[in-house]
């Protein structure tokens, strides 16, 4: 479960999907980012990293959030306006995952393009 800004309690989430995965909306914030994992989230989300046309009036998040929140010590995922040509840039910032709608559902070939994202994820992408 995904749970953002307006979607409800975090913590009482967490109460009742124990064993489950659970991840946060962030935004553009580390406060936030640490509230959520203090109160049991296994991933935070950070975005929109790019204009997303999906969400165009959201708040940007700067890349460099992805290296702040490293020490929180939980995967990282960014969101927003992500493409086959900006993604390696996210994951060089630090994201462990991306969240990508538009640049996947709107390909010719969808299973062609998560081909692509996830040969993203084959190679040493922190060089």
């Amino acid at each position: 479960m995904h749970l953002g800004r307006n979607d409800g309690n975090l913590a009482a989430a967490r109460s009742k999907l124990r064993g489950k995965l659970l991840g946060a909306s962030c935004y553009d914030s580390i406060a936030a980012a640490r509230a959520a994992v203090a109160a049991g989230a296994d991933y935070v989300a950070f975005g929109s990293v790019f204009p997303s046309t999906t969400k165009p009036g959201a708040v940007r998040a700067p890349l460099s959030l992805f290296g702040e929140a490293r020490a929180l010590g939980v995967p990282l995922i960014a969101i927003g306006g992500i493409t086959l040509e900006n993604a390696p840039q996210l994951l060089s910032a630090g994201a462990d995952g991306l969240a990508v709608i538009s640049d996947l559902f709107d390909a010719p070939d969808i299973a062609g393009r998560a081909r692509a994202y996830g040969k993203l994820f084959e190679h040493d992408h922190a060089q």
